[in-house]
């Protein structure tokens, strides 16, 4: 296991480098001075003179590899510069807007796998009866509404109507329910009907007959050994979505005023804050790189199969 974990986060270290170089190059690449933007965003006239002197300031004027090495110590650093529009550290603002993002992101997978394993286990086994039908509904209607629009809904009915939960913002509680069910509906579509196409997989395994050949209780085979390796599908789903949401929800962010790191990043964009949008995307790129190493790791004990060295024991 060891062993196993060492060479995974060696093979963290290329991957991060390739996406520090591809976000360096998409930065030169686009038609935006970062100059210009800084002086634009600082309300300074921009001239050919201030424009040199920012150039030189940001380290603009030296070679490419000069910059790229720059940027690239200064990234192992956690140094992501200085927002262009409030002029404080990008790492002091993200450290504030993170935890917004972190309470939303765990909230809505909890909720969706609380909702979606008992529904897609029970779904499975009464496959073609009540509630299997409820949840085939329940998964149309979760993967093809969009999220903004279900979340003006979810404001409309139980904000406006029923006055039950706050409108916008970040508070207690209750200022979590409406966002982190927007998010939760489109994965609890997703994760419903892969857990009961991976549960009535499995039980037409040769295992599953050979356990009740021996008279082992069918609660035991379904909770202990089938319904065990089905969440395999799920576990590596939840670790996308959870690199994504980690990164920032965008859409349900604005839409609640959620003062976390996606709607961080938008405003950023429309500001032009160049090293804001670097530590967006370095972020992004770092979080689904650590999530897919956790879910690597936790299929590895959902399915006994799966040795340490990546080789099937079955």
């Amino acid at each position: 296991m060891g062993s196993f974990i060492g060479k995974r986060l060696l093979a963290i270290i290329p991957l991060f480098l390739f996406a520090t170089l591809l976000t360096f190059l998409l930065i030169k690449l686009s038609p935006v001075d970062p100059a210009e933007a800084y002086l634009v965003a600082a309300h300074i006239q921009p001239t050919d003179e201030l424009l040199a002197q920012k150039r030189h300031e940001f380290g603009l004027d030296q070679p490419l590899p000069a910059q790229y090495a720059q940027f690239l110590m200064k990234m192992c650093r956690l140094d992501f510069g200085t927002s262009y529009v409030s002029n404080e550290s990008v790492w002091q603002e993200v450290s504030i807007r993170m935890p917004a993002t972190l309470q939303l992101a765990f909230s809505s997978i909890c909720l969706a796998v609380l909702i979606s394993v008992p529904i897609g286990f029970l779904s499975a086994l009464y496959k073609n009866k009540g509630i299997d039908h409820l949840s085939r509904l329940l998964a149309y209607f979760g993967a093809s509404i969009p999220q903004f629009w279900l979340g003006y809904l979810l404001i409309f009915f139980f904000s406006v109507k029923l006055d039950l939960f706050p409108v916008q913002g970040r508070g207690g509680w209750m200022h979590l329910v409406l966002p982190s069910l927007t998010l939760a509906l489109g994965l609890i579509a997703i994760y419903t009907r892969l857990l009961r196409a991976s549960v009535l997989e499995q039980m037409q395994e040769p295992y599953v007959l050979y356990a009740r050949t021996r008279g082992i209780k069918e609660k035991v085979i379904m909770g202990k050994h089938v319904l065990k390796i089905a969440l395999s599908p799920m576990i590596t789903g939840l670790g996308m979505n959870l690199g994504k949401l980690l990164s920032g929800t965008i859409i349900v962010e604005v839409v609640f005023s959620w003062p976390g790191f996606g709607r961080y990043f938008i405003e950023a964009i429309f500001n032009r804050d160049i090293p804001v949008i670097q530590a967006y995307v370095l972020l992004t790129a770092g979080l689904f790189i650590v999530c897919n190493l956790i879910v690597d790791l936790l299929q590895m004990y959902m399915d006994p199969r799966i040795s340490w060295k990546g080789k099937s024991e079955a």
